[in-house]
Parts: C-alpha cells; sequence; structure tokens
C-alpha cells in the first residue's frame, strides 16, 4: 500500500523538471563556437534572466529525496535495492542510449566505464545523487537523534561554503591557468583555500560543501519545520529569492561584459556560470524560497491526480531521457523563428523578445513531448518502472 504523498512535493518535482528543460533551452545561447558563445547583448540578457531564474532545478531535486529519504528508514540493503530499482537500473539503460546515438558509440561505451557520455552531460547528475545516497545510511543514526540547534550549527557551515567559489574569484588576483583533464575539457584551475593545495584537494570546508546542505536541508524541514503562515512565508522567500536572483543574474552579465560576440573556449563559459552553480549563495537562497513557496501548496484535486500526479511519478525518467527530445525541438524552433546576429540586433521579426520566445516555446514544447513519452513508458507492464524509475 502506497504511503501518504506529500502533495507539495509533486508540484515541486514537476516544477523542477520544468526548470531543467528551461536552463537546457538556453545553453544555445551562450554555448557554441569554439565552446562559448553570446552573439549579442540580448541573448546575454536573457540567457542570464532565465538560467538564473531557475537554477535551483537541480538543488529542488536533492531536498526533496533528503525529505522522502532521509535518514533512511529501513536497512541498508534494502534502501539500496530500492534505490538501484529506481534510480540505477533507469540510468543504466539510459546511459547507453545516449551512447549509440550520440558521437563515436564504440568510444563512448568505453568511455562509460570511467565516467557519463559528456554528450549527454546532465547524466552528471545521478552520479551526484547516487554519492549522497552512499552516506545517507551512515548518517541516519546522527540525523534521527540530532537537536535542532545541532543541525543549524552545520547547516550554517554548509551555507558559509557557497560562498567560496565567490571567495576563490575575489582572491585570486591573475586569471587562473587552465588544465585539461582526461575528457579534453579545459577548465580553469581553483584558487586554494583553507588547507587545500597542488598536493591535497581536502580543504577543511571539504566534507561539508556541495549537495550535502540540501541533504541537511530537507532533514531540517522534516522535523523541524512546521506549518508556516503565508504573512512569514512571504517574508522569508521574496528577499531570500530577489537577493540570490540578484547574485546570479548580477554576476553572470558582469562576467560576460559588453563586448559582443562574447567567445572563448568551454572554460570561459564555466567562469560565466561561476554564480550559476548549485553551491553557490544566490542559488542556495532561491532554492530556500522555492521550497517555502511549495510548502503551501494543498491542492489535491483533479488536475493534481490526473495531471500532474503522473508527471511526478515520471519526473526522474523525463529528466533521463529529456535531451534526446529537446535538442531537435530547440534547433526546429530557432530554424523557424531565426536567430541572432553577431554584436547587433535579432535577424527576426520579434526583435528583442526573439530569445525569450525561442527558450520558453523550447522548454514548453519539450516538456509536453517528453512528460508524454515518459507516461507511456512507465505504464509498460513488468519493464515500465526500470525504464523510468
Amino acid at each position: 500500500m502506497e504511503t501518504k504523498r506529500e502533495v507539495w512535493i509533486d508540484w515541486m518535482r514537476v516544477v523542477a523538471c520544468f526548470m531543467v528543460m528551461v536552463v537546457h533551452s538556453t545553453e544555445p545561447f551562450y554555448l557554441g563556437g569554439d565552446g562559448s558563445l553570446i552573439l549579442n547583448s540580448t541573448d546575454a540578457f536573457w540567457s542570464s534572466f532565465f538560467d538564473s531564474f531557475v537554477r535551483a532545478c537541480v538543488p529542488l531535486f536533492v531536498v526533496a529525496s533528503a525529505y522522502l529519504q532521509f535518514p533512511v528508514k529501513y536497512s541498508t540493503g534494502e534502501f539500496f535495492r530500492k534505490r538501484a530499482v529506481r534510480i540505477l537500473i533507469p540510468f543504466i539503460i539510459w546511459t547507453i542510449v545516449y551512447a549509440l546515438v550520440w558521437g563515436e558509440p564504440v568510444q563512448n561505451l568505453k568511455d562509460l566505464l570511467l565516467n557519463f557520455n559528456y554528450a549527454a552531460g546532465h547524466l552528471w547528475f545521478v552520479y551526484m545523487l547516487a554519492g549522497l545516497y552512499l552516506i545517507m545510511p551512515m548518517l541516519s543514526p546522527w540525523a534521527q537523534k540530532v537537536s535542532k540547534r545541532e543541525l543549524l550549527f552545520y547547516m550554517a557551515i554548509c551555507f558559509f561554503t557557497t560562498l567560496i567559489p565567490l571567495i576563490r574569484d575575489w582572491a585570486a588576483s591573475t586569471p587562473a591557468p587552465v588544465v585539461y583533464g582526461p575528457s579534453g575539457l579545459p577548465r580553469a584551475a581553483l584558487f586554494p583555500l583553507w588547507g587545500e593545495a597542488s598536493w591535497n584537494a581536502y580543504g577543511v570546508f571539504y566534507y561539508l560543501s556541495g549537495f550535502v546542505g540540501y541533504m541537511l536541508l530537507g532533514l531540517y524541514l522534516r522535523k523541524f519545520v512546521g506549518e508556516l503562515s503565508w504573512k512569514k512565508t512571504l517574508a522569508i522567500a521574496v528577499p531570500a529569492f530577489v537577493i540570490g536572483f540578484g547574485v546570479t543574474f548580477g554576476g553572470f552579465l558582469h562576467r560576460v561584459g559588453c563586448e559582443f560576440p562574447a567567445t572563448g573556449l568551454v572554460e570561459k563559459a564555466v567562469w560565466w556560470e561561476t554564480t550559476w552553480c548549485n553551491d553557490t549563495v544566490g542559488v542556495a537562497l532561491m532554492t530556500l524560497a522555492w521550497i517555502l513557496i511549495f510548502r503551501k501548496i494543498k491542492s489535491a484535486g483533479p488536475f493534481y491526480q490526473k495531471a500532474l500526479l503522473p508527471v511526478s511519478k515520471a519526473s526522474y525518467g523525463m529528466y533521463l531521457i529529456h535531451l534526446l527530445v529537446l535538442v531537435y525541438v530547440s534547433g526546429f524552433i530557432r530554424t523557424w523563428l531565426g536567430s541572432a546576429i553577431a554584436g547587433g540586433p535579432d535577424a527576426s521579426p520579434l526583435g528583442f523578445w526573439t530569445t525569450p520566445a525561442e527558450i520558453l516555446l523550447t522548454a514548453v514544447a519539450s516538456f509536453l513531448i517528453v512528460a508524454i513519452i515518459a507516461i507511456l513508458l512507465q505504464k509498460i507492464p513488468k519493464i515500465g518502472k526500470y525504464l523510468m524509475g
């Protein structure tokens, strides 16, 4: 018998899934050429606006998983078996699909022994999530008995770590040298802080950085946060979102600058994205704001039962497969509406509104198509759960 559902989490999953598609619908407007390419100021503005607005999407998924799964309620073996069916088996199936349809299949399949297929970059999420699942059983005894004050102490440390990417940026007096990993993808070297060095990556905050903070946030919400009034919700959520959005939106535009076209290798786009990263303060603040708003949603009527709930149940599968659809939808819509002119206005009759129209149309169309496909695949007897989770 299925346990009572947390309605607000179903709403949050569906919206977060749409947010992911907005993120990937925005990428063609600042990624291209040799890796990084923004043709004009219009593309820069709208890329920063949309991507900043929805950048909390992945942390929302993490908080939802932690809220429902942490602390672990059954044995470690049973927990891993359930997660394997729900997460790992669909991931393996679709990882192989991406390896076969994009790039060189033989080389892709060899590379899968070491990492995900870089052409399907969104699959990094599953590795991160699996890492959190590995430590959940270990931390569960502590999570069951932790006090509110103790948990807030650790959450405060995690929140401080969201400032570290900005501190690194500020501390570096000159641009960091570019390093190349086994993938051949360039990335700027990290300025060392608090125990880090060329021979040691494990600084004082290493073990309490990244997505662990969102896992603790999910735990805190479940254990210590009751029903908040709309007045208190908005008093926290609105300032948090405004500040967080300001940091992410302004940070991206500041790095891009005013000269267009803005071009470079892919590490330049990585630098542009500094304030968009999931472990930065702006994204963390917006995540908190989104969650507080979603927790006020209680609607479980016909729309929820007939439309939203099936999409929520298929949301993980939608995440896995969506790029197989979105890439082609994006290409079609951008060809249909026209594209920007390097350094000048848009060629499309829509002018300034071309970019937002293409981003939103791509996201909405992809979301609807992928939702239908995922729900139908999930309904296949016996094998549906292994395809979509």
